[in-house]
C-alpha cells in the first residue's frame, strides 16, 4: 500500500509542476488557460511539492498570495496529517 501510495504522489508532483509549466506557457502566449482552482486542487490531492516547484522554476503565480502563501500552507498541512497517520496509525 506504501508504494502504491508513494509511486501516485511521485506521479502527481511530476504532473502538477509540468501542468504549471504548461499554463505559464499559455500565459506568454495569450492561449485559454488552466484554471487556478485547477491548479490550486492539483496541490490539494497531492501535488503541492510540484505546485512549490512549479511556482519557483517557472516564476508562475508568485504575485498572487492564494499561490505564494497557500502552496507553502498545503504543504505544511500534509506534512502534518502525514506525521500524524504515521505515528498515531500503528
Amino acid at each position: 500500500m506504501i508504494e502504491v501510495l508513494l509511486y501516485y504522489l511521485i506521479g502527481i508532483n511530476i504532473v502538477t509542476f509540468f501542468v504549471y509549466g504548461i499554463d505559464k506557457w499559455k500565459a506568454r502566449k495569450s492561449k485559454w488557460r488552466i484554471s487556478e482552482a485547477t491548479l490550486l486542487m492539483l496541490a490539494v490531492i497531492g501535488g503541492s511539492i510540484g505546485a512549490w516547484l512549479g511556482v519557483k522554476v517557472w516564476h508562475h503565480k508568485t504575485l498572487h498570495k492564494k499561490f505564494k502563501y497557500g502552496i507553502p500552507a498545503i504543504i505544511i498541512i500534509q506534512l502534518i496529517l502525514t506525521g500524524y497517520f504515521t505515528l498515531y496509525q500503528k
